[in-house]
């Protein structure tokens, strides 16, 4: 079933992405509008990432549970069978998380792009928003190069 999700997450991604190319393509591109055809290739990215992670869902279970009594594998290599490296629930817990906090940012970065500060109160709230995305995008990163 996360693989099927997976595919659908995919066809929808891939939906947005056409449907920001027609647009582009066929002159329907204005200031003002440009802001939203940006709001849709982001969108379709985010659909591409919430794929990633349910294959990343799917594959690890597959490693950590069937893949060990699967008869086709017995043969090959500890390194060869395990693609994503995972070796526990943590691994796998980790990897989705580092996988969901970009799919977050990249939420968070869709919204951004469309709002418009429209009091002086709002600017430090924008860029509190701006900060902290960039704080969760450093502490991913921090993150990756430990493990």
């Amino acid at each position: 079933m996360s693989l099927l999700g997976s595919v659908s997450y995919f066809i929808l991604g891939t939906q947005e992405e056409i449907h920001a190319l027609h647009k582009l393509f066929h002159g329907h591109l204005n200031p003002e509008k440009s802001i939203l055809l940006l709001g849709k290739v982001v969108g379709g990215i985010d659909y591409y990432v919430v794929g990633i992670a349910l294959l990343i869902f799917g594959y690890g279970i597959y490693e950590l549970i069937i893949s060990d009594i699967d008869p086709r594998l017995q043969d090959l290599s500890q390194e060869r069978r395990n693609i994503l490296s995972i070796t526990s629930l943590e691994g796998l817990k980790q990897k989705l998380t580092n996988v969901i906090i970009v799919a977050l940012i990249v939420t968070a970065f869709k919204l951004m792009i469309s709002f418009q500060v429209q009091s002086i109160s709002e600017l430090p709230q924008f860029c509190g928003c701006v900060l902290m995305l960039a704080f969760s995008a450093w502490l991913v990163g921090k993150n990756h190069k430990e493990a």
